[in-house]
């Protein structure tokens, strides 16, 4: 339980400070209560930026009562977003936006973000059957699948088991930045996003139909670490 839930007073105290960005995160939430009508993708990004500016600023803030958003999604599932990104433990879409209830993300998580066939279905499932609006496909800082990625270009890293062709398909993204300057592996976690969104839009006619009736939109971005700050990019067309 978090120190708000088992402390009124620390949640009063909190209240004040966060009530500029609790108030447009609160409106966006009640724009979602219309079930299948759900958010228009712009909205739902700045659903997505408006969580994350509470994380960063108090990620001690719980903001959803477990049991009975548990009893309201039971029966079906409405996400406003698909979150593709790493499998990493440090990396948790449903805090990281603002500790977003159940139903609210339609997650899918392998090392390194990749778009491969289960996360392509996947998608298209949320897209086609849920009506989800938005598509992020989020990288991070220091990530190990693509360190791992980096080791293979710049060292002739061999990999055992799967990892080998899990790597594999990250290593285009490590080419297409090296040498631009700076660090590797961070310039490659982002390319490797931005490689992953496109390679969703190429690649599903499903989603590509959504996205040309200007159902849903794409985007691509980076968590850091460090700070717990997300910045998301549009997908250019």
């Amino acid at each position: 339980m978090c120190q708000i839930c088992s402390s009124r007073r620390g949640f009063l105290g909190l209240a004040g400070l966060l009530a500029p960005l609790a108030l447009p995160l609160a409106l966006s939430k009640a724009a979602a209560a219309d079930g299948e009508a759900g958010l228009s993708p712009d909205q739902a990004l700045t659903r997505l930026r408006e969580g994350n500016m509470l994380f960063v600023e108090a990620p001690q803030l719980c903001a959803t009562d477990m049991a009975q958003n548990r009893t309201k999604v039971a029966k079906a599932q409405h996400p406003y977003a698909i979150v593709l990104t790493c499998a990493d433990s440090r990396v948790a879409p449903e805090l990281l936006f603002g500790g977003v209830g159940l139903g609210e993300l339609f997650v899918c998580r392998n090392a390194g973000n990749v778009a491969d066939t289960a996360v392509l279905g996947s998608i298209e499932y949320a897209v086609e059957h849920l009506h989800a609006p938005l598509i992020v496909v989020l990288g991070h800082e220091r990530c190990g699948a693509v360190a791992a990625a980096v080791d293979v270009v710049t060292k002739g890293a061999d990999l055992p088991g799967f990892i080998k062709p899990m790597i594999a398909e990250i290593v285009p993204s490590v080419e297409a930045v090296k040498g631009k300057g700076g660090d590797l592996v961070d310039l490659a976690v982002v390319e490797n996003a931005r490689a992953n969104a496109a390679r969703i839009l190429e690649k599903s006619a499903i989603v590509r139909e959504h996205v040309e009736e200007e159902a849903v939109k794409i985007v691509f971005g980076r968590y850091d670490l460090d700070s717990g700050a997300v910045v998301l990019n549009m997908l250019a067309a």
